[in-house]
């Protein structure tokens, strides 16, 4: 079972081990392959294998504009870590302090004091330390002191392209659902709690639960055919959704809205699991509710389709 830290007080068991280090937002089809490589380490040297990762993201606290950017939630990662056979979690709180740690104290003080790990999985363009000082490079100089061995397998390519963290929420942003899923190995999904909203979809006859994106991506804002994991059950619906801003009723802030086929009931306050099946059409402004009306009735065929034809 997946145990996680929220310092750098590791049991002695973990020490030793193997150690990924990185955000691993999405944690896409290269990240993957990054970590069946080390469950192999794993296996072959009969140690642990963890995992160093950071709350917030740096690049969300470096720039607190940037609010809407995760592909994945630290409940997400989480369970993504423990079905990849990850022993242990370290959940580092990036702040003030820690982002002045030197590149020397990184390493030393944090990576060799605390965690000791015997080998040190990281990407070609992995930076650490005050000022992004600390590379890959470095890390390797200092392996005959301290005693570790890096691994730094080579990134997995789609194309020509490297699969990456950015471009997987480049392709979300555009609204090509369907690759962005196949680089993540899986459908996007966001998990999220139910709202009381203005009933605006029960007055059209399409009556939807409200969810509050918080700080994932905005992915293209339209509508999408997706299936719905109700958390803490065993009920999964097919629905459709729409991620956007709701011209139509000059709202302004983005929600997610799902209505679930052959569902009757209240989910106030449930956390829902959504995941996105594909992307039917853009978000527009309606003249008036029937036009409204009849738009949703062409969307529910398609998503309905969609999802027959995924065989969901």
């Amino acid at each position: 079972m997946l145990k996680i830290y929220r310092n750098f007080n590791l049991p002695k068991i973990y020490k030793k081990s193997i150690l990924l280090i990185g955000n691993f937002d999405g944690l896409h089809l290269g990240h993957q392959k990054l970590f069946k490589l080390a469950k192999k380490y794993s296996k072959k040297h009969k140690v642990k294998f963890g995992v160093l990762t950071f709350d917030p993201l740096p690049v969300m606290f470096f720039n607190k504009k940037l609010t809407n950017y995760r592909i994945t939630s630290n409940l997400q990662k989480n369970l993504l870590f423990e079905k990849a056979g990850v022993d242990f979690v370290i959940v580092s709180r990036f702040n003030k302090s820690f982002s002045k740690i030197s590149a020397d104290n990184f390493i030393k003080k944090i990576i060799v004091k605390k965690i000791n790990p015997n080998f040190i999985f990281v990407s070609n363009n992995f930076k650490y330390g005050f000022r992004r000082a600390g590379n890959v490079a470095k890390l390797i100089s200092k392996e005959n002191i301290y005693n570790y061995k890096i691994i730094k397998p080579s990134p997995l390519k789609k194309g020509k392209k490297i699969i990456s963290s950015t471009l997987i929420r480049k392709l979300l942003q555009r609204g090509q659902l369907k690759n962005a899923n196949k680089l993540l190995g899986r459908n996007w999904s966001i998990i999220g709690v139910v709202q009381k909203g203005r009933r605006i979809g029960k007055k059209l006859g399409v009556p939807t639960c409200n969810i509050d994106i918080k700080n994932y991506v905005i992915a293209k804002p339209g509508v999408y055919s997706v299936r719905v994991k109700v958390n803490n059950s065993n009920k999964i619906f097919k629905g459709i959704a729409n991620l956007g801003y709701r011209p139509t009723f000059g709202e302004k802030k983005i929600l997610l809205e799902v209505n679930l086929f052959n569902f009757s009931g209240n989910l106030y306050n449930k956390s829902l699991n959504v995941s996105f099946y594909n992307f039917i059409r853009s978000e527009k402004k309606f003249n008036d509710h029937q036009d409204l009306i009849k738009q949703i009735e062409k969307d529910l065929k398609q998503a309905k389709f969609d999802l027959k034809k995924n065989n969901e």
